[in-house]
């Protein structure tokens, strides 16, 4: 995933924004679709704010049918910080009695970098929705994730250029007994992602939810020493598929998954966005694929000279 393009779907739906209904014009039934609010600040023919246009979509729209919704542009980047749509779902819980999944900050690039979402607290949305089981979140800067106790949630998505260390820690001091499927995408310093390997040892050492199956440590400037933990991590023998793409993976990083504890159990190892050389990827191919592993080593690339020295990057930063 990049973001480069809205979300096409959540939680198993198809995403349709919601737009002031037309005359004549039938909607899809509620919980069929994954139901996006989003408005442009920038168009002088769009008037309405996101509060406007979310009590017209609980209008309009049967609340108590809604299975995900997806939380857009929410106004001029600097403007709010995702408290102010937050507040507004939370506040409509009592209606929204059958949400399932929540996705805030469906921004792509020609709406803001991600580095300049301002979310907040976003574990509101586990205290306000107890039966809420995926949730996803874009943008770093300003996010909080204080420990919590939810005992629904299954998949778990943090997409950032830079994820601070007291949200990772957070997300693992957490009590989520479900949680099948957990993606963070670290980032770099620069952006705000001063996560170290030692923070990430309570998640590696498999103590930490026991139901997980998927695993995202991805985007991440730190990718070989994470790479490095994963040859040895007791977590990784009840994972079925492994994300560490989009990071700065080279051919050290991926000797250790080869030489580490065996990876033929994944159905998939993802890899892109990677820098890896062509005799390393042809190792890991016929060390995993003819164990019916799924492989992705697309997006090879070449570091970028800076006088001299070689430097790698990550696939999302700013």
């Amino acid at each position: 995933m990049t973001i480069a393009n809205h979300l096409s779907e959540l939680h198993g739906l198809p995403a349709v924004d919601f737009e002031i209904p037309a005359e004549g014009r039938s909607l899809p039934d509620a919980g069929a679709v994954a139901w996006r609010l989003r408005v442009d600040p920038y168009d002088d023919d769009q008037e309405v704010t996101w509060e406007e246009l979310f009590d017209l979509f609980l209008a309009t729209v049967d609340p108590a049918g809604v299975r995900a919704l997806i939380i857009g542009q929410w106004g001029e980047a600097t403007e709010h910080r995702s408290s102010y749509p937050i507040g507004l779902v939370t506040a409509a819980a009592s209606r929204l009695t059958s949400l399932e999944a929540v996705f805030v900050g469906d921004l792509v690039l020609e709406e803001a970098e991600i580095s300049w979402i301002e979310q907040s607290d976003v574990t509101a949305l586990l205290d306000a929705f107890p039966g809420l089981v995926e949730l996803g979140v874009r943008g770093g800067d300003g996010l909080v994730f204080p420990p919590v106790r939810h005992d629904t949630l299954r998949s778990l998505t943090i997409e950032s250029g830079g994820l601070p260390v007291q949200v990772v820690r957070g997300v693992l001091d957490s009590e989520l007994p479900a949680l099948e499927k957990l993606d963070l995408w670290l980032g770099v310093s620069a952006y705000g992602g001063d996560t170290e390997l030692t923070d990430l040892a309570p998640l590696l050492s498999g103590t930490r939810f026991l139901a997980l199956h998927h695993l995202g440590l991805r985007n991440s400037e730190i990718q070989e020493e994470i790479a490095g933990a994963i040859a040895s991590a007791p977590v990784v023998a009840r994972l079925r598929t492994l994300d560490l793409s989009n990071g700065v993976l080279g051919d050290d990083g991926a000797a250790a998954l080869l030489e580490g504890q065996p990876l033929t159990h994944l159905d998939t190892l993802d890899l892109h966005h990677h820098f890896l050389s062509e005799a390393m990827e042809q190792r890991l191919t016929a060390a995993l694929e003819p164990h019916g592993v799924r492989l992705d080593l697309s997006d090879r690339n070449k570091p970028w000279n800076d006088g001299g020295r070689e430097n790698r990057y990550t696939a999302v930063a700013e």
